[in-house]
């Protein structure tokens, strides 16, 4: 059975909140609502995300302020974060949300296709990931437990390093695909930041996997999660 992402979403008005999980039920994903910058940084002391919905004005700890606590975790400094704001008070407030690591913008009201849309890439990428780890973790098992056994394990588990790969160069592909699209559209802050996360998530897993090939004589690299 395939484990639900988690998706966090961060609004200190409880209508905004449910505004989001009107337009995001459609995923088919947990949604984990937090109130506040201090609530979304609790849920993710225990709680993976694959995504975080972050309104900007919230009083006490605003948006900025928690996306900053969010970036400083190791933890959870990977996890992309969609700035959400009533307001917009030009191209020097944008700026600030990209650089407390935003990848991405939303002006309210939005288009709620386009946000579900937004979210959606961000989801598959995180399951894809999850599934590559998982794949990776076995398969480093299993060489481990068969590197005596001889020669027909070392055939078996070349096979299955093969398809690991193929796997992930489908996904590295559909990636820069996504970035050439983003390229033709538009040169804007959110694409560039988003084609440079995705980029840094596959190259971790790709480093990971480099490290399972024969006669690396390493252990497997982390992929950045």
């Amino acid at each position: 059975m395939v484990q639900k992402a988690k998706i966090l979403l961060v609004d200190d008005r409880p209508e905004n909140l449910l505004a989001l999980e009107a337009i995001l039920s459609a995923l088919d994903q947990t949604l984990v609502r937090a109130s506040s910058g201090e609530e979304a940084l609790k849920a993710l002391l225990t709680d993976d995300f694959a995504v975080i919905l972050l309104d900007v004005q919230m009083p006490g700890m605003d948006g900025f302020e928690t996306a900053a606590h969010i970036k400083r975790r190791e933890r959870t400094r990977d996890i992309p974060i969609i700035f959400l704001t009533a307001i917009n008070h030009g191209p020097h407030h944008t700026f600030r949300g990209y650089a407390a690591g935003a990848v991405d913008y939303i002006s309210k009201p939005f288009d709620p296709w386009v946000l579900r849309a937004k979210v959606s890439v961000f989801v598959e990428l995180y399951m894809k990931n999850c599934k590559l780890r998982e794949q990776a973790a076995l398969l480093r098992l299993q060489l481990d437990g068969d590197g005596h056994a001889g020669g027909e394990h070392e055939k078996e588990s070349a096979g299955l390093l093969a398809e690991l790969s193929a796997r992930l160069a489908a996904v590295e592909e559909q990636a820069e695909a996504l970035s050439k699209q983003l390229d033709d559209e538009s040169a804007d802050a959110a694409a560039v930041a988003t084609a440079a996360h995705l980029e840094r998530k596959l190259t971790g897993l790709r480093r990971a996997l480099d490290a399972l090939e024969p006669g690396t004589g390493g252990g497997v690299v982390p992929a950045q999660s």
